[in-house]
């Protein structure tokens, strides 16, 4: 099997996999019991914690784990209004962001908030400036994510938090960096988010766990409220198999990490060449991010492409795996014809994957909707 769909899920790494067999088997007590087999298990969860810090360039005291990146965009949005509501009603984000954004956004709505959704360049990207004409007085925050999951377009959110700082210093500002975790590389402690959300099973880590920055000082309401772990921010028996899983991918993911993005970016640069030139392909968004391809063969639905190449053994995906079954709201938004959007599909990669693997794609495409 060829996998090329990374940003949907990745497969666990050895590292990972091996965390967490030893917090199932060996570790398993609870992390906040106070004798000598729950102190080894939160000797172990605060590694993990350190481990992810050190990979988003956060203090450790400043990332709070949650059950995956939805739970952590829920958090960032519904803390931000509940701190901020009584200053303001309006939040600004893009039409593009990840439905766990969006939704919440849009609930916000119908709760008396003013939502700004920012429309993208046919490239998928979101501009300051759009940002910027968007501020107003009452805006208490912003969020906008670091890397779009389909288009593969960068935002430019340092300049963004520097300017909704400059503009509105007392709004929050909120980015998912889900797909921008080990990929485009960052430090929370320099980035200019109050609010950071990752993700484990992007980065090669388990499926299930997930974290929130939440900038120093900064008393963000939590979403959850029981026994107080994660220093009351997020209340529930810590999963530290998943977590310390996350933690032990993240580390090995450091290791070796601008090697492995220049990979993907040599894989996404020859897989738009090879793309480019069969008739009837289009590709669709710039592919800004290291390990985003776009493409659509206009005339066929994505179902079909996804069907025939997994023919020959090639997984690719239709857009987000988290919104199947519906018409791609990011190609709607970068204003790509219907034809374009119902024939589109997703390649990403990993650093696992190979020029050869690319090649065999590109060969499988011009097969099936090509001529031969």
């Amino acid at each position: 099997m060829i996998y090329f769909d990374n940003s949907a899920t990745t497969r666990p790494c050895p590292e990972a996999v091996a965390a967490m067999t030893e917090l199932l088997t060996d570790c398993w007590a609870n992390p906040s019991a106070l004798y000598g087999p729950g102190l080894a298990a939160e000797q172990r969860l605060s590694r993990a914690r350190r481990q992810v810090a050190a990979a988003m360039g956060a203090e450790p005291e400043r990332v709070f784990f949650t059950s995956g990146g939805t739970e952590a965009d829920n958090w960032a949005l519904a803390g931000a209004v509940r701190r901020l509501g009584k200053r303001g009603k309006h939040i600004v984000t893009t039409a593009v962001e990840h439905h766990a954004v969006l939704n919440p956004a849009r609930d916000l709505t119908a709760r008396g908030f003013d939502v700004t959704f920012l429309q993208p360049d046919a490239d998928g990207r979101v501009t300051v400036e759009a940002l910027e004409a968007a501020l107003r007085p009452d805006t208490i925050l912003v969020s906008v994510m670091m890397v779009n999951n389909e288009s593969g377009a960068v935002m430019p959110v340092a300049e963004m938090a520097r300017a909704v700082r400059r503009r509105c210093p007392n709004a929050l500002f909120h980015t998912d960096a889900v797909q921008g975790f080990l990929k485009v590389p960052f430090r929370a402690k320099t980035l200019g988010a109050d609010l950071i959300t990752v993700s484990g099973h992007k980065v090669h880590g388990p499926k299930g766990v997930g974290a929130l920055y939440i900038r120093p000082g900064l008393p963000l309401p939590p979403l959850l409220l029981g026994g107080g772990q994660e220093k009351g921010f997020r209340s529930g028996t810590e999963g530290t198999p998943a977590i310390c899983g996350f933690g032990a991918a993240c580390e090995a993911g450091t290791a070796h990490l601008q090697a492995d993005i220049d990979h993907m970016a040599a894989l996404r640069d020859l897989c738009r060449t090879l793309l480019s030139e069969l008739p009837g392909v289009e590709l669709t968004g710039r592919g800004d991010a290291p390990h985003i391809v776009g493409f659509s063969i206009p005339g066929h639905r994505s179902q079909e492409l996804i069907n025939r190449l997994q023919d020959h053994g090639i997984c690719v995906s239709a857009g987000s795996a988290c919104a199947k079954g519906h018409r791609s709201h990011v190609l709607e938004a970068m204003g790509l014809p219907p034809k374009v959007i119902d024939g589109a599909v997703r390649v990403s990669f990993c650093p696992a994957n190979t020029e050869a693997e690319v090649r065999t794609l590109a060969e499988a495409v011009r097969m099936e909707f090509c001529g031969g």
